[in-house]
């Protein structure tokens, strides 16, 4: 059995009982070398610090062993944790947990927030524009201390400089600290004493927030994007599940890559795209909305060593040779196609995959009212085949 101790800042104090007692009887404890460095000397174990990497170390910790081996980690080790990682491993039965006070509840505890209206990111693996927001408000968990730096500097950039910014480092031990400052002021003079060990809690501002399809406006592009009705449809017929992986190719602005990462919790894409232009405006609208857009080069040159997609959207290069053969070969059974065209050659090509795979076929035209002198007409958008096929 594996028995997952959760500790804070406050160091051995914080305890309850019952882990006062796991740790006391242990014969072997692991974890970091700031975590093993608050245990006391009623622990008598043998303190083995985690090798890099550690994931290796996690897969033997069971090996050769004939009694249960303990493990500290901070705070809750179900919360973005160690002890998430292990049941993965080895299972429910195989794992206990103790945990501790959260750096989320204690950091929300200290800002007056409820706990269920905010929302909690971690930036210990992620890049730092993926904690970027359009409003709300957050617990951001840091990788370092240049972890706030880095998310201000961001937020100063996308337009969000006024959010109220506060890093709380130390929770719950003796040298908790608290310093407060907007995303601006703080991008602007980053302290240079921020502690390693903290978590950043953020009001985003303007509040701007939209759970709707993104009107076209808001992305920087060429006139090379999806339009708002067509991504609409094009959505629907994606159908997003939580945690799932879009391809997007020739992905133009990457407006499709960023609604799909908005539509659910965990969902991200690789978006790819030739245009060395093209491929700057994604970057930018994918930090814009947070979003998580892997940028690859080309299709399907860069298909090698992109991770499986639950999904493939082709929005440019319908006519390129083989390139619909390679996008429905990488998907996996079940896996779900959606191809848009616009011009006849595209449109032709379409048909005959719908021939062969089957699937649903639509045809979309929309209208706006425009003026005519002193008049409204009609201006009609280019007619959108689209063919979505589910992988059998």
């Amino acid at each position: 059995m594996i028995i997952v101790v959760g500790i804070g800042a406050d160091g051995m104090t914080g305890l309850s009982a019952a882990a006062r007692a796991e740790l006391a009887r242990a014969k072997v404890v692991y974890g970091s070398r700031r975590q093993l460095d608050l245990l006391d000397d009623t622990v008598t174990a043998d303190r083995r610090a985690w090798p890099s990497p550690m994931l290796p170390a996690l897969r033997t910790l069971l090996d050769g062993a004939d009694q249960d081996v303990h493990v500290v980690a901070s705070g809750d080790p179900m919360l973005h944790g160690i002890g998430s990682v292990l049941i993965r491993m080895y299972g429910p039965d195989a794992v206990a947990v103790l945990p501790h006070v959260s750096s989320v509840t204690l950091a929300c505890a200290r800002m007056g927030w409820s706990v269920q209206d905010t929302e909690i990111i971690s930036l210990v693996t992620a890049q730092p524009h993926t904690a970027v927001r359009r409003g709300g408000q957050a617990v951001v968990l840091s990788r370092d201390s240049t972890t706030p730096a880095a998310l201000a500097k961001l937020l100063a950039e996308t337009g969000r400089g006024d959010s109220e910014l506060t890093v709380l480092e130390q929770l719950g031990g003796p040298r908790e600290l608290r310093r407060s400052a907007s995303a601006r002021e703080w991008a602007m003079r980053p302290p240079r004493d921020v502690d390693a060990l903290n978590v950043m809690a953020v009001r985003y501002l303007p509040d701007d927030r939209m759970l709707a399809t993104l009107p076209d406006d808001v992305f920087d592009h060429d006139g090379q994007i999806t339009k708002q009705a067509m991504r609409a449809v094009t959505m629907a017929a994606l159908a997003p599940r939580p945690g799932e992986l879009l391809w997007d190719v020739g992905a133009g602005s990457g407006s499709i890559a960023i609604e799909w990462c908005r539509s659910g919790a965990g969902c991200r894409a690789v978006a790819f795209e030739r245009d060395d232009a093209r491929r700057d405006r994604i970057t930018r609208n994918a930090a814009a909305f947070g979003a998580r857009v892997e940028l690859r080069d080309g299709a399907p040159e860069a298909f090698d060593g992109a991770d499986q997609p639950a999904a493939i959207f082709i929005g440019g290069g319908v006519t390129q040779a083989g390139l619909v053969d390679a996008c429905y070969e990488r998907l996996p059974t079940a896996g779900r196609l959606v191809v848009n065209a616009v011009t006849v050659e595209s449109e032709a090509l379409v048909a005959q995959w719908y021939s062969k795979e089957g699937g649903e076929l639509r045809r979309y035209q929309h209208y706006r009212g425009g003026a005519v002198g002193g008049f409204t007409a009609w201006r009609p958008a280019l007619p959108v085949t689209q063919w979505s096929v589910v992988k059998r």
